[in-house]
């Protein structure tokens, strides 16, 4: 830091080379730079998140009818709707939008604190200063100083890991439905992405893979960070230098991971006959929970389990279908009729409220986005105006703090 400053020292010339760290510490300029790359990323991160919510919207809304298998501990369940799944996806990010847009007061904060924290450099006019400071750079002035609090770095990387996390997911569930036995959903593909250098025929999934990736990155990253909040004393080294390697490493990965992300959500093709044909392909067995749910009232509920349970395993090792199963055993045809069994069988009837929740999903959505847009307008407006910093910088925290409790 000493040879920094005597670098600036002689470019500023000897007037000005005076005010070089005029009564402020190191940690008080890397903490300020922290807070504007929070500010910066955290911008990205909305950015990205919006256009991946928009496009898992957009498939929630247009697969909301799409029936496919829903699956339990990797195994046929019961059916739900691609749609469905989409706005499970949608629903997740909307809430890290929440957190980003919610945190954005706490997030974006500047530091001029000095030596201990308490500014005595500058004595009675240290508080004034740092306000001031802070919203010469569009940040907010911290209610205490953070020199050994910090919180702000464990939030800000624990909200990144849970977005990388939730993309990470989204990909891991492409990888799998991918997989040529399922071949539900496939990342889109342009000619002459090369998948591998000795199997010319491959087409991988290398987007959900990098996702995957990215995520263990960061969730390492928020490790270090919660780490990093025991400190000694008024400051403490050890602890905050750890924050100049994984501060950067996670930042930048979060930003390959939403982007990827967006990408992913953008392209995703979705092969609904696929689906289709693999929900047939179960003989009728995810249709097990609307037959309990018919006996239950008549044998009682862990009764009509057990007659359930017994014509599955029976029909299961006899390699019947489902239906055959069921019209196999006298306990279920004692209580339902043909025209009841094959109403039960019916797909279509088992899915639940998925519908209902993909348009719920989909209205609120889209609903936050028209009341971020307006927002969003009125802090450009203000920002227009020219030179008052500290109104720009209560603008953006304005505009957070509306968008969060409008949802």
């Amino acid at each position: 830091t000493a040879g920094l400053i005597e670098v600036f020292k002689n470019v500023l010339g000897s007037d000005a080379g005076e005010w070089v760290y005029y009564g402020a510490t190191v940690q008080d300029i890397a903490d300020t730079w922290t807070g504007m790359v929070m500010r910066d990323v955290g911008g990205i991160a909305l950015r990205d998140l919006r256009r991946a919510e928009d496009s898992l919207l957009g498939l929630a809304e247009s697969h909301r009818d799409t029936v496919m298998v829903g699956r339990t501990h990797g195994q046929p369940g019961l059916p739900i709707t691609f749609g469905f799944k989409a706005a499970v996806w949608a629903a997740e990010l909307r809430r890290h939008i929440n957190r980003l847009t919610g945190a954005a007061g706490r997030l974006h904060a500047g530091q001029l604190a000095g030596a201990v924290g308490t500014g005595s450099f500058w004595g009675a006019d240290a508080l004034e200063l740092q306000r001031d400071f802070c919203a010469r750079l569009g940040l907010a002035a911290p209610e205490s100083p953070w020199l050994t609090a910090r919180d702000r770095i464990a939030e800000f990387t624990g909200i990144l890991a849970m977005v990388t996390s939730t993309f990470a997911k989204i990909g891991n569930e492409v990888y799998n439905l991918s997989r040529p036995e399922i071949g539900e959903v496939r990342e889109s593909f342009r000619d002459g992405v090369v998948g591998s250098i000795t199997m010319p025929h491959k087409r991988n999934p290398e987007i959900s893979e990098h996702l995957g990736t990215l995520a263990r990155l960061v969730r390492s990253a928020a490790a270090l960070a919660l780490e990093g909040m025991v400190n000694e004393h008024e400051r403490d080294g050890a602890a905050w230098k750890t924050e100049w390697a994984f501060v950067p490493e996670a930042c930048m990965a979060a930003a390959a991971s939403m982007s990827f992300g967006a990408e992913l959500a953008g392209s995703l093709e979705v092969d609904s006959e696929r689906m289709a044909a693999n929900l047939e392909n179960q003989e009728g067995y995810v249709m097990s929970e609307p037959v309990l749910r018919a006996l239950a009232p008549r044998l009682g509920k862990h009764s009509a389990h057990e007659v359930v349970y017994g014509a599955a395993m029976a029909g299961i090792e006899g390699r019947q279908s489902w239906r055959s199963a069921l019209a196999s055993d006298s306990r279920v045809t004692a209580e339902l009729g043909d025209g009841e069994l094959d109403e039960l069988l019916d797909p279509a009837g088992a899915l639940g409220c998925a519908r209902e929740l993909v348009d719920s999903v989909v209205s609120a959505g889209r609903a936050a986005r028209a009341v971020e847009e307006r927002e969003l307008a009125r802090v450009v407006e203000r920002e227009r105006a020219p030179g008052n910093e500290r109104e720009r910088a209560r603008g953006i925290d304005e505009a957070a703090a509306s968008s969060e409790a409008a949802q």
